[in-house]
């Protein structure tokens, strides 16, 4: 990097590259994290840049026509369609812990390269890892020139102990073994000990990082949400009691969702009706099993729906089913929140995080046939009582005001970009430090 190709810019200002291995509102989970900051700051005149994989380049042209030219993307590359169909063969947890790794490793080196030219061409004064979420996943980031914040995380789950055993051995034993070499991992590939900020969204993935370093440790919430698209939508024909009432799950359909316990709760409520948004890779299994059940006529599959969409069908439910056994985050569960619905999920994980007894139903991990009673249970309780809804789904969308609302979370990210930007130390004649030969 020579001294003609660093860009000096005004004290104080914000120039912000965000680099992430997926970015799609479409894909859900993680993967909209980085276009939520991204969308964000820009509204707000932020001088940002986006790097990603080109796998969604079509929706973020669409999502962001002015600002094509601030994206940058990693190509399509052979061993990127070999990694998806074996995948296709490995349980999900299994194809995460080694081909998913090792892929986001190569991504990360071709984006270092891309990052390492637009820092000194744009001026860019602190570059901003959203994803992978996982605390203990390695970072190339590190020695730019510029301060990196990481984040925010959220892992260091593991299975209930009453499902430990609903994985292979091969599996638990992969894992096992990742997370043992993730300090030394993370000692080679040391982003996370060189990071300005560690950003974690609770205590237990602040006791998941590898390491500490030198930089600061930050608790913020992984997720946020959008209160102009998941706004409550008054519904003027609620019976006091609903004599068909409508539950909503909205979710990838893989394993540990455990869409299974949600279907054999609906079957012993005769009238209940389940909407299921989203798609996966247990959808025919689990379609399968409606049959089985005898309650095909009362699960309606609506695959993947635009956020609009998918928050009128939030509004106005019954409930949300959450019956996930390893959710990290659970972004849907805020989500029914702001549409001023309760919701019954799982004691374990996000949910935690993010429900209480005002606002929802927790039911404990004690087993399967526990879950499917405490599911059967409160979604009758639901069912029957208009008012209880009303006030868990009020208390709700308060909550989600109070303590996720994105535009209060950018408001931090920005405080936070700010110290990182004026702590940092300032930058060699060059405009860079030396880093890691990529």
């Amino acid at each position: 990097m020579s001294d003609r190709s660093f860009v000096p810019r005004p004290a104080g200002e914000i120039r912000v590259c965000i680099v992430a291995e997926h970015a799609s509102f479409r894909f859900g989970g993680e993967a909209s994290l980085p276009l939520h900051y991204f969308s964000r700051l820009r509204a707000r005149g932020i001088e940002a840049w986006l790097v990603c994989h080109s796998r969604t380049r079509a929706e973020i042209d669409s999502l962001f026509p002015s600002d094509r030219h601030r994206v940058q993307y990693v190509p399509d590359l052979w061993v990127h369609k070999l990694v998806v169909r074996l995948s296709a063969y490995l349980p999900n947890r299994l194809s995460g812990a080694t081909l998913g790794v090792l892929v986001a490793l190569m991504n990360q080196l071709i984006q270092r390269r891309m990052v390492s030219r637009l820092i000194p061409s744009h001026g860019i004064n602190i570059v901003h890892q959203p994803i992978p979420v996982s605390p203990k996943a390695p970072s190339f980031f590190y020695s730019l020139g510029v301060p990196v914040v990481i984040g925010p995380m959220n892992g260091g789950m593991e299975y209930p102990a009453a499902f430990k055993r609903d994985e292979s051995f091969l599996t638990r034993a992969t894992v096992a073994i990742g997370r043992a070499s993730a300090g030394v991992v993370n000692a080679l590939i040391a982003g996370k000990n060189h990071a300005s900020v560690l950003l974690v969204a609770n205590e237990r993935t602040r006791l998941a990082l590898p390491s500490r370093g030198a930089g600061k440790i930050v608790e913020i919430p992984e997720n946020g949400v959008d209160l102009n698209v998941w706004t409550t939508i008054p519904v003027r024909t609620a019976p006091a009691t609903a004599a068909h009432p409508r539950f909503v799950f909205v979710g990838r359909l893989v394993d540990w969702k455990r869409l299974d316990l949600a279907l054999r709760a609906i079957a012993q409520l005769p009238d209940a009706e389940l909407e299921v948004i989203g798609d996966g890779a247990m959808r025919a299994q689990w379609t399968a099993l409606t049959q089985e059940l005898g309650i095909a006529d009362r699960v309606n599959w609506v695959g993947w729906l635009p956020q609009d969409a998918c928050a009128q069908r939030l509004s106005g439910a019954t409930a949300l089913l959450l019956p996930s056994i390893y959710e990290c985050g659970g972004a849907v569960v805020l989500e029914a929140m702001a549409c001023g619905i309760p919701v019954i999920a799982v004691a374990w994980g996000g949910p935690v995080d993010y429900l209480d007894d005002s606002c929802g139903i927790l039911v404990p991990p004690a087993g399967p046939e526990s879950i499917i009673g405490g599911f059967v249970e409160a979604a009758r309780k639901l069912a029957m009582d208009r008012d209880l809804r009303a006030r868990l789904g009020a208390a709700g969308r308060r909550r989600v005001e109070l303590l996720f609302d994105w535009n209060r979370k950018v408001d931090r990210i920005l405080d936070i970009y700010r110290q990182a930007i004026g702590e940092f130390p300032q930058l060699t004649q060059s405009g860079s430090r030396a880093g890691p030969a990529v």
